[in-house]
């Protein structure tokens, strides 16, 4: 097959919608501009959503000077990131983005929301979140890091995250640790790693090849899951 003619079947094909999840602090608007600096052979591949984060930020937000206002949070944490305040309003807000704006078929996530992201799958497994919306069947996690709290941990990794994840991974992420740790929680974990800090990268030529390629499986699994 040539590569326009494979560029055609990529079309033609379902693309996965994808629920998007910025930072602590930052926006939709902001994630998007971001990913949508990807290659366009990543991006045409997916269907992305780039809601807002459901309470205004409470405090100063990192971005500021680099990324214009207005700035959200997803919930709000102690220093230790041991205790949530609004969770569970967290969790009914996403998921009435998920019933009005979807059917989604994965996430993304970055930083406060890639941590989100991936107790998702556990918790909707377990029947505490997103129980009116299909089953998450896939994850891509930027920046991410597991949920310390056992209010929330012990349900959302209570068993293996089980549906397949992309994983980028900072050389100088402060997160890069439990960004490691989050990886044994996954029975399928793909990752990329690059060497920038805690940010959402650019993709170089090994990364984007892994990219590709996770999403390629993903678009085929769509199609066996609509063929039955």
């Amino acid at each position: 097959m040539g590569i326009e003619a494979e560029e055609t079947a990529v079309e033609q094909q379902r693309r996965p919608r994808i629920l998007c999840l910025h930072g602590f602090r930052t926006s939709g608007e902001i994630l998007k501009k971001q990913v949508l600096k990807w290659p366009d052979s990543v991006l045409r591949r997916v269907d992305l959503v780039f809601p807002d984060g459901p309470f205004p930020a409470e405090g100063k937000s990192d971005v500021e000077g680099i990324f214009d206002p207005p700035y959200f949070e997803w919930f709000q944490f102690n220093k230790e990131f041991t205790e949530y305040t609004n969770f569970d309003e967290c969790l009914a807000y996403i998921e009435d983005v998920m019933i009005k704006q979807g059917p989604f078929d994965g996430l993304l996530g970055f930083s406060q929301g890639g941590i989100l992201s991936a107790a998702l799958p556990g918790l909707q497994a377990k029947g505490v979140a997103l129980t009116k919306v299909p089953k998450i069947k896939f994850l891509i996690i930027i920046g991410g890091a597991k949920f310390k709290s056992p209010s929330v941990a012990d349900n959302a990794y209570a068993s293996p995250i089980q549906c397949p994840s992309l994983h980028f991974l900072g050389e100088t992420d402060f997160l890069k640790p439990y960004g490691l740790e989050l990886l044994e929680s996954c029975a399928d974990p793909i990752v990329v790693h690059h060497p920038k800090g805690h940010t959402i990268p650019r993709l170089d030529e090994k990364g984007l090849e892994t990219a590709e390629r996770f999403l390629d499986r993903i678009r085929d699994v769509l199609a066996e899951d609509e063929e039955h």
